[in-house]
């Protein structure tokens, strides 16, 4: 699975990074919020809510994931201002994990490459361009359809007109935060009686569990598991900045400045969205509505003509910002894995020729995205390979926090950076991430069937599976040095046969 570039040839020369396209704070903070912003404020929801009984305790589930979110955060700007270079998690996990060697780095890449795809944002677009048009029902087929073009769109935009790329990133952002903002203040106005429906007085006694509301009365704990996966899998995306910290200007203030206010940002947008659909939804409502929760609010806000053909045209609008982002920090992070070896034909992946971008490695993203939208069936297969690219994320940030914690406390590591996460805020994040990790394994009631038919056990089971086959494998990755023509140091990696390397493994060492 990796290759050497000649040792022959320049190693750097062809990654130059253009200085007029540099990310700055505003672009930090939209590269953020688009990927944060997707879909899951316009539907999970009601799933919270189906899993809690309680709306007090759904809105506590949303500040909760929150909180827990600002302490990733921060774990990962103590990382990033440390190590102000592109790659994010990989370059995390290589300063702290040397032993088994490589393992961290090889299942990173193996994540993003197999895993990274932006196929559910894509479909989503098609799933929704085809009700905005007016369809009454969703042919799949279609949908995928659209959603290749929306993610080719992506792909193309970024390769040829990245400057324009991110101007519509920017944009989008923007546009995202309108919607939110619009939602809440129509919450507002129906806190105060403008709506076209009666009262559903959501807020009178809002602890107490209500009966027939789904996992939160019939299974217990269960329920509140479900619902913190739910919270916290809304909120994933805070970190994207972090896979292009090499593409910002003054990295280390772009991204002290751009991540929180990104973040808190967005935490504040969905508590308050969430008071504002309970504020003009009814509880038997809110919790079978399932995807259409925002729908039904707007419905019961403007009318049917809004909930049946503008929503559908935001959501639209807010899953193509997802898609821009997502396929811009993937690429780079792919660039990043090709710029050291670690894939077949790396030169080709890690060049920005013809049009000095990542072009080839967004063609890698590409393939993976349209691969993933056109092999699986309808139904609980999709729907399996899509929960199983968020289930190795829990995974990677229970060994990064974990990592941080070490380098903290063990003196001989050096451990340097501008940021400083006190314990109970790593510790907090990690045992966050491990209850992620341990909840999928655990048999769910067998009123609940959480996967489409499929064993409760195959998505982390096949999550964990491909994380090891470096390892389990007869092979290792040794590790050579290489200085550019401007001195700086370079790092390739290349495999070999398990006991074959005589060298003595000599790695980075990186914010310290």
């Amino acid at each position: 699975m990796v290759s050497t570039p000649p040792a022959d040839e320049p190693n750097t020369r062809i990654f130059t990074v253009n200085e007029s396209r540099k990310i700055g704070v505003p672009g930090a903070v939209f590269l953020i919020t688009n990927k944060m912003i997707g879909t899951g404020i316009f539907s999970t929801p009601s799933g919270v809510f189906a899993a809690t009984g309680s709306v007090g305790i759904s809105l506590m589930f949303w500040v909760i994931g929150g909180i827990l979110s600002l302490c990733g955060l921060s774990v990962y700007l103590e990382f990033g201002l440390a190590i102000p270079r592109s790659g994010g998690e990989k370059n995390y996990l290589e300063r702290v994990y040397r032993r088994p060697k490589y393992l961290a780095t090889c299942a990173f890449a193996s994540y993003m490459i197999l895993l990274g795809f932006s196929s559910a944002n894509a479909l989503t677009f098609g799933r929704y361009a085809l009700l905005a048009s007016g369809k009454e029902s969703v042919d799949s087929w279609l949908a995928r359809a659209i959603a290749i073009l929306c993610a080719t769109f992506g792909i193309f935009i970024h390769a040829v007109a990245p400057k324009w790329g991110m101007r519509l990133v920017n944009v989008l952002g923007i546009f995202k935060l309108a919607i939110l903002l619009f939602i809440i203040f129509s919450g507002f106005a129906a806190l105060a009686g403008r709506r076209l429906v009666p009262d559903p007085r959501n807020f009178d006694d809002a602890f107490r569990v209500e009966k027939g509301y789904g996992y939160g009365n019939n299974s217990g704990a269960y329920g509140y598991a479900i619902a913190l996966l739910r919270v916290m899998y809304s909120y994933q995306g805070w970190e994207n900045a972090n896979h292009v910290v090499g593409e910002m200007r003054n990295p280390r203030r772009t991204l002290a400045m751009g991540a929180p206010l990104a973040a808190c940002s967005v935490i504040a947008l969905y508590v308050l969205a969430n008071v504002a659909y309970f504020a003009a939804i009814p509880k038997s409502d809110m919790a079978t509505s399932e995807v259409l929760v925002a729908a039904i609010f707007f419905r019961n806000m403007f009318g049917g003509y809004a909930g049946r053909r503008v929503l559908p045209a935001f959501i639209c609008l807010s899953n193509l910002g997802s898609v821009l982002a997502v396929s811009f920090t993937h690429s780079h992070l792919n660039q990043e894995l090709a710029k050291e070896g670690l894939l077949p034909l790396s030169r080709f992946w890690a060049s920005n020729r013809p049009f000095k971008t990542p072009a080839a490695a967004l063609l890698l993203h590409w393939i993976v995205s349209v691969v993933v939208l056109l092999v699986p069936p309808d139904g609980a297969a999709y729907n399996f390979i899509v929960d199983l690219c968020a289930y190795p994320v829990a995974w990677i940030l229970v060994f990064v926090s974990g990592g941080l914690i070490y380098l903290q406390w063990n003196k001989s590591e050096n451990w340097t950076s501008p940021w400083h996460t006190f314990l109970p805020i790593s510790l907090s994040f990690l045992l966050a991430n491990a209850f992620l990790v341990v909840v999928p394994w655990i048999p769910p009631p067998v009123t609940v069937d959480a996967n489409g038919g499929y064993p409760y056990y195959v998505f982390p089971l096949v999550g964990v599976g491909y994380k090891l086959l470096p390892y389990i494998g007869d092979y290792e990755i040794v590790t050579a040095h290489e200085l550019d023509e401007k001195g700086n140091e370079v790092i390739r990696h290349r495999k070999v046969k398990r006991g074959e390397s005589d060298q003595p493994e000599q790695g980075p060492v990186l914010g310290g």
